[in-house]
C-alpha cells in the first residue's frame, strides 16, 4: 500500500484516475478482441466488453471533470487510493474464493475484470466523498481562522475606539468647562453692561457647551457598552422595571403618566444596561406625546428561546420613513427646543439589545402611537439557580 501511495504521489491523482479509466477500456476491448478471435459467442463477448468498458469510461470522465467539482485538487490522490485500494480489496476476496474447498470461479478472468472495473467506480464513489468532506473541512478550518483573526481585530479596534473616546471625553470636556466658566463669569461681572441679545447669546454659548458635554459622555458609554458590560445572569424584568419606575417617578407625575406593566419574566442579561434600555424607551414614551396624558403599556410574548418585550405609547409615533435612522448615532426627528436629549439612546439601545443576542425595532405611523420591540434571551432551566440578587 506504500509503494502504490508513493506512485500516486508521484502520478498525481487526477491522472492516475484516468489513466484507470483507459486501462479498463483497452481491456474490455482487448479481452473482446481475443475472445471473438477464440470463437467465443458475441453476444456474451459484448455484454462483458460493456460491463468492463463503460465502468472504464466513467472514471476517466470522472477524473477528467474533476477541476470543474469542489473538491480541492490537493485531495484528489485521495480519490485515486480509494480507487487502489477497492481494487485491492476485490482481488484479496477473489483470491480467498479461489483457494476455498468449494467450486472455483468457471472464468476468472472475466470475473476478475469485471468486479475490479465496478470495485473501482465504487472506490471513485466513496473516495470522492471522502475528499469532498476534507475539503469542506478544511473550508470550515480556513473560515473558522479568519473569523478568529477577524474577531482578534475587532476586538483591537474597539479597545482603541474606547481608549480614543476616553481621550476625548477627557481633553474635551476640560475645554468645554472652561468656556462654561469663563460665559458665567463674563455673565456676572458684566451683566448690567448686556442687553437683551447678549444676555441670549451667553445663554445659547452655556447652553451649547453644556449639550456637546452631555454628547461627549453618551458617546464615551457608547464606546464601552461591550467593554464594560457585566456577564449575563438571570435577571428578573419585574425587579428592573421597578427601578426604572422609581427613577421616572417625578415625571411620570408631572405628565399624569399612567404606565401599565404586564407580567414579565426573568431574561438573561446585564441588570445595569436593561435597566438603561427601558428607562430610554419609557423616558421616551413619556416625553413624545401631545397634551394628552401618556398612557404607556409594557406587555411580553415567548418567541421560541427568547421573549419579545414590548412598549406601546399613545404619543406622537414615528413616521415610517425613520424606522430604521432613528437608531443611528446622533439621529433627531425633533430640534433640541422642542425635545431635549444627545440624539444617541436609541443607539445606545440597540447596541446593548445586539450584545444581548437580540433584535429591537419599531412599529409606529406617525401621529398614532408607537410601540418599540425587543428580544432578550430566556432564561434555560439549568441557568435558572434563583440567585438574582438586588442590583
Amino acid at each position: 500500500m506504500g509503494s502504490g501511495t508513493s506512485v500516486i504521489s508521484k502520478v498525481g491523482g487526477r491522472r492516475t484516475i484516468m489513466a484507470l479509466g483507459v486501462l479498463y477500456v483497452v481491456l474490455a476491448v482487448g479481452w473482446g478482441l481475443i475472445q471473438t478471435i477464440d470463437g467465443g459467442p458475441l453476444q456474451n463477448v459484448l455484454l462483458v466488453s460493456l460491463f468492463v468498458a463503460i465502468p472504464g469510461f466513467g472514471l476517466f470522465w470522472g477524473g477528467y471533470r474533476l477541476p470543474r467539482t469542489d473538491i480541492d485538487p490537493e485531495f484528489y490522490l485521495v480519490i485515486g487510493r480509494w480507487c487502489l485500494g477497492t481494487i485491492g480489496i476485490m482481488f484479496g476476496i477473489l483470491a480467498i474464493y479461489h483457494v476455498q474447498p468449494a467450486d472455483s470461479l468457471n472464468n476468472p478472468d472475466r470475473s476478475i475484470l469485471i468486479l475490479s472495473a465496478l470495485s473501482s467506480v465504487a472506490g471513485f464513489s466513496v473516495g470522492s466523498h471522502d475528499a469532498r468532506a476534507k475539503t469542506r473541512a478544511r473550508e470550515v478550518a480556513r473560515r473558522n481562522q479568519e473569523l478568529r483573526k477577524t474577531r482578534t481585530q475587532l476586538s483591537e479596534s474597539n479597545e482603541r475606539l474606547e481608549q480614543f473616546a476616553y481621550a476625548a471625553s477627557h481633553d474635551l470636556e476640560e475645554p468645554l468647562r472652561m468656556i462654561t466658566s469663563y460665559l458665567r463669569l463674563l455673565e456676572r461681572r458684566y451683566g448690567d453692561d448686556l442687553d437683551e441679545d447678549g444676555e441670549e447669546f451667553i445663554e445659547y454659548a452655556v447652553d451649547g457647551a453644556e449639550r456637546m458635554k452631555e454628547m461627549i459622555d453618551a458617546l464615551l458609554e457608547y464606546s464601552r457598552i461591550e467593554t464594560r458590560g457585566e456577564p449575563l445572569e438571570p435577571v428578573d424584568l419585574e425587579e428592573v422595571l421597578g427601578t426604572v419606575l422609581k427613577n421616572l417617578e417625578l415625571r411620570i407625575d408631572e405628565r399624569n403618566a399612567t404606565v401599565e406593566l404586564g407580567k414579565l419574566p426573568r431574561v438573561m442579561g446585564d441588570r445595569r444596561q436593561l435597566r438603561h434600555v427601558f428607562q430610554n424607551l419609557l423616558s421616551n414614551a413619556i416625553e413624545y406625546t401631545d397634551d394628552k396624558p401618556p398612557h404607556v403599556r409594557v406587555s411580553v410574548q415567548p418567541t421560541g428561546s427568547k421573549w419579545r418585550v414590548s412598549v406601546s405609547d399613545n404619543g406622537i409615533g414615528v413616521p415610517s420613513d425613520k424606522h430604521e435612522a432613528i437608531f443611528d448615532v446622533f439621529q433627531r426627528l425633533h430640534t433640541h427646543e422642542e425635545h431635549a436629549g444627545t440624539g444617541i439612546g436609541l443607539a445606545l439601545c440597540k447596541r446593548i439589545v445586539e450584545r444581548h443576542g437580540g433584535e429591537i425595532w419599531v412599529d409606529s405611523e406617525y401621529n398614532e402611537g408607537a410601540t418599540f420591540s425587543l428580544t432578550l434571551p430566556a432564561v434555560a432551566a439549568d441557568q435558572d439557580d434563583s440567585r438574582d440578587g438586588s442590583a
